[in-house]
């Protein structure tokens, strides 16, 4: 079990869960990190009484210092302050749970560190996945997934020799559009959007659940994370979200991982493993349950997942831009600025337009996230 944790992204949906299990269990929070919920980050603050806590808006970081001044937590601003936290000698696991790429330094810097990864932030993966996990395995550091789906296939290839798996199989609730034409897409509201039928999750995420390029993002996370060619990662649709994930071995037996649709099992165990823990949380009762269905995802209606197994067969700076463009996309739609279906026009001509790296170091990486996202800016602002 985890002995000291720092937590970046606190203040958003599974940072909170996390510190309720941290809460559970008696995991001692050494640092918390956030962009700028100065509110929310000083309740945290009086409740955990971590040694250090950073944000990333300078301004926001001044005004928490004051509100928790007398309070023994070293206050930290900008990138600076939030790579110190996740290299505080009494942390031995770092939770990164901010949004998008945003994460991929502080990971990077953690690995270096030599703290364990509980990894909910999968752009990291999906932008640099070679770099990270090279880095990982050469600073001796490990990487337990916290999304549901690659939490289930890390418990179904438990005690299994990774050579033996066939394939992957990527579970999807399908979203609130499951069963959706291209034509009804076009007129499908913010609202509609964010209102996922199974799980409670942040806006950015919700809206990637809505588009499948949650699950496209996951393609390429579970490509590196268990070191299988994405030719042998299917995805298929399975609306009760009750089976996470599934593993098919070379002899035809399935494992398969079922819970309920809480995002505090797969971080407890993230936390704890190889423990098992007891808990409160919600239990399935099989009783209650009329069935579970599967079927085959649409690519021709939501064409983010056939963009991002093409960007994970292309490899290199591919899946970087891809990302790039689609953290720009669905800022434009939260914003109101364009409609749903404009987001995976959007990522496919960023993805056209980009000259691929195919051996990138983590520079060409954040060079590529840049350019990426200026050309898709430049794209909309021309009359996209």
């Amino acid at each position: 079990m985890v002995k000291g944790l720092s937590i970046l992204g606190s203040t958003g949906s599974i940072g909170m869960q996390a510190l309720e299990v941290c809460e559970n269990l008696n995991i001692e929070v050494v640092s918390l990190a956030a962009n700028s919920n100065v509110k929310l980050m000083e309740e945290q603050i009086r409740k955990f009484h971590p040694r250090t806590a950073a944000l990333f808006d300078e301004k926001a970081a001044h005004d928490l210092a004051i509100a928790v001044g007398d309070t023994g937590t070293k206050i930290l601003k900008g990138m600076d302050g939030i790579l110190e936290t996740v290299v505080h000698p009494d942390t031995d696991t770092v939770l990164t749970s901010v949004v998008g790429i945003s994460g991929l330094l502080p990971t990077m810097t953690a690995i270096q560190a030599g703290k364990n990864i509980a990894l909910s932030n999968k752009e990291t993966l999906v932008t640099a996945g070679n770099i990270i996990m090279e880095e990982a395995k050469r600073c001796g550091v490990r990487l337990f997934p916290v999304d549901s789906e690659h939490s289930a296939i890390f418990q179904s290839l438990a005690g299994n020799r990774t050579q033996d798996a066939s394939r992957i199989i990527l579970t999807a609730s399908g979203g609130p559009f499951r069963g959706f034409t291209s034509r009804q897409l076009e007129n499908v509201s913010l609202e509609e959007a964010l209102n996922h039928p199974t799980w409670s999750m942040g806006n950015k995420i919700t809206i990637d659940s809505a588009t499948l390029m949650n699950k496209g993002l996951e393609i390429i996370e579970a490509m590196w994370l268990f070191d299988i060619p994405v030719s042998k990662i299917d995805v298929v649709v399975h609306p009760q979200s009750i089976i996470h994930s599934m593993v098919e071995f070379k002899d035809g037996s399935l494992m398969a991982q079922l819970g309920a649709s809480d995002m505090r099992i797969p971080i407890q165990l993230a936390l704890t493993w190889p423990e098992r823990n007891e808990n409160s949380f919600k239990r399935i009762d099989f009783s209650q349950l009329s069935q579970l269905t599967f079927e085959k995802p649409d690519f021709d209606t939501f064409k983010s997942l056939g963009l991002a197994y093409e960007a994970a067969k292309i490899g290199g700076t591919m899946p970087c831009a891809m990302n790039a463009a689609n953290e720009v996309a669905v800022e434009l739609f939260l914003n109101r600025k364009i409609s749903f279906p404009k987001i995976f026009e959007l990522i496919e001509l960023v993805m056209n337009a980009h000259s691929v790296n195919s051996k990138p170091v983590l520079n060409d990486i954040i060079d590529t996230d840049r350019a990426s996202r200026r050309l898709a800016w430049s794209i909309v602002s021309g009359g996209f």
